[in-house]
C-alpha cells in the first residue's frame, strides 16, 4: 500500500474546502483531468500544481507536501543547528552576537558554507550557519563603520544560504524569514547588487507560492537594476539568474513563449561565461541553462520533449551536484507523465547518484515515486529497494 501522498492530501483538503474537483479545477487553473489524475496518485504531482492549489484552498504549501519529512530527517540524524537558527529568528532585531573572529575568517566560512550547500552537504551548512551568524552580528556591533558594512553584506550571503537550506528541508516560513533578513543586511552592506540578488531570492519565494505575477516583477526589477552595474562576471551571474527564474515563473504561469526568450537572454550570457560560475552563489554558465531549457518544456506541459531533450542532453562536468539531481528528478517526473516508469525510476537511480541527500526528501521525486508505483502492475525489486531507501512503504 502506498504512503499518502500530495494527491490524497489534495483530495481531502479540497472536500474540507467543500468544492468539487471542478471547481477546484477553476481556482487553481489546471484542468479537470489533471486534478483527478493527482488525486488518484496517476500523476505525480509538480510543485507548481501543489503551490497553486494551495493558494486556491487558501492552506499552507506544507499541509499538502507532507513536509518537512521530520520522519526521515530524524532517521539520518536530525538537522543540527535547525533550532539555533529558530531562535535567531525569533530574536528579530535583537540577535544575541558572539565574540567574532577575524572578518577573513568569517569571510571563508560563509564561502565553505555556500559550497557544501551546493555539493548536497545541506545538513552540514545549516550546522555551521547559526554560530557564523552570530559571529558577524558581534562583528557589526563592535566594528567601525567598514568593518560593519562588510559584515552586513556577509549576512547577507550567510541568510541567503539559509533560505536555500531551509526551502530544501521543507521549513517555508523559515525560509520567508530568512530572505526578509538577507534584504535588510543586503542594504546596509556595501555592495551594491546584494539587494538585486535579494529580489531574485524573492521571486523564488513567491514562485513557491503560486504569485507568479510579483515574482515576475520581482526578477524583472533586478534586470533594470542591474544594466547599471558594471558589467563584470558577478553582473552576469545575476543576470543569468534572474533571466532563468524568470523563465520558470512564466513557464509556471502559462506563458511559455516568454518563457523561451527568458532562456535565450540566459543562453547568451551563459556562452559570454564559457563555464559555471559561482558569482553570488548563482550556479550560472551553460550547464543551467540547459537544465532550466528543459524545465521549461516539462513546466510548460510538454513532458514527452522535456524527457526526450532532458535524456539526451550532455551537462558540462562544472554543474553543481544538487543542480544534476534536480535535472533528474524533472526528467524522471516526465517519464512518468510519459507513461514510461521504467525510464523514470532509471531517471531517480541517477538523481540519487548525483545527489542523494537531496533527492531522499525532495517532494518531487518522493511523488514521482508513488506514481511509478501505482503504473507499476508488479512491484520490481529495483522500485521496492528505491522505496526503501526513500522511507516509503508500496
Amino acid at each position: 500500500m502506498l504512503d499518502q501522498g500530495i494527491g490524497k492530501r489534495i483530495k481531502v483538503a479540497r472536500k474540507l474546502a467543500g468544492l468539487t474537483q471542478e471547481q477546484l479545477a477553476q481556482r487553481n487553473h489546471y484542468s479537470v483531468s489533471t486534478v483527478r489524475a493527482v488525486e488518484q496518485g496517476r500523476e505525480p504531482t509538480s510543485m507548481a500544481f501543489a503551490a497553486a492549489t494551495a493558494s486556491a484552498l487558501g492552506v499552507p504549501l506544507e499541509e499538502l507536501t507532507g513536509q518537512p519529512y521530520r520522519n526521515l530527517l530524524e532517521e539520518d540524524g536530525g538537522l543540527p543547528g535547525l533550532a539555533e537558527l529558530r531562535a535567531i529568528f525569533a530574536e528579530g532585531r535583537y540577535v544575541v552576537p558572539i565574540e567574532p573572529r577575524p572578518l577573513t575568517l568569517l569571510s571563508d566560512d560563509v564561502g565553505q558554507i555556500r559550497i557544501l550547500r551546493r555539493e548536497d552537504k545541506a545538513r552540514q551548512a545549516l550546522m555551521r550557519l547559526p554560530d557564523v551568524i552570530r559571529e558577524l552580528h558581534g562583528a557589526i556591533s563592535i566594528g567601525d563603520s567598514t568593518t560593519a558594512a562588510r559584515a552586513h553584506g556577509l549576512l547577507a550571503h550567510a541568510y541567503a544560504t539559509a533560505t536555500l537550506t531551509t526551502y530544501r528541508f521543507g521549513y517555508t516560513s523559515m525560509a520567508i524569514h530568512s530572505v526578509d533578513r538577507m534584504e535588510d543586511h543586503a542594504a546596509r552592506s556595501d555592495d551594491s547588487r546584494l539587494p538585486i540578488y535579494s529580489l531574485i531570492h524573492r521571486g523564488h519565494m513567491l514562485m513557491a507560492s503560486a504569485s507568479y505575477g510579483l515574482a515576475d516583477d520581482m526578477v524583472n526589477r533586478a534586470l533594470v537594476m542591474l544594466e547599471s552595474e558594471e558589467v563584470d562576471e558577478g553582473t552576469l551571474s545575476l543576470r543569468g539568474a534572474a533571466h532563468l527564474r524568470a523563465a520558470i515563473v512564466n513557464a509556471r504561469n502559462w506563458r511559455p513563449d516568454t518563457a523561451r526568450d527568458h532562456i535565450d537572454s540566459a543562453r547568451v550570457i551563459g556562452e559570454q561565461l564559457g563555464r559555471t560560475t559561482y558569482a553570488y552563489d548563482t550556479s550560472m554558465g551553460p550547464g543551467n541553462v540547459m537544465i532550466h531549457d528543459i524545465a521549461v518544456s516539462l513546466e510548460s506541459g510538454d513532458p514527452g520533449r522535456a524527457a526526450r531533450d532532458g535524456s539526451k542532453v550532455v551537462l558540462p562536468p562544472d554543474v553543481q551536484a544538487t543542480r544534476v539531481g534536480r535535472h533528474w528528478m524533472d526528467i524522471a517526473r516526465a517519464w512518468s507523465l510519459e507513461g514510461k516508469p521504467d525510464n523514470a525510476l532509471k531517471a531517480l537511480q541517477n538523481a540519487k547518484a548525483v545527489a542523494p541527500q537531496q533527492t531522499k526528501l525532495h517532494p518531487n521525486a518522493q511523488e514521482t515515486l508513488r506514481a511509478i508505483a501505482e503504473a507499476e502492475r508488479r512491484r520490481s525489486n529495483s522500485l521496492a529497494n528505491f522505496a526503501t531507501w526513500m522511507g516509503m512503504k508500496i
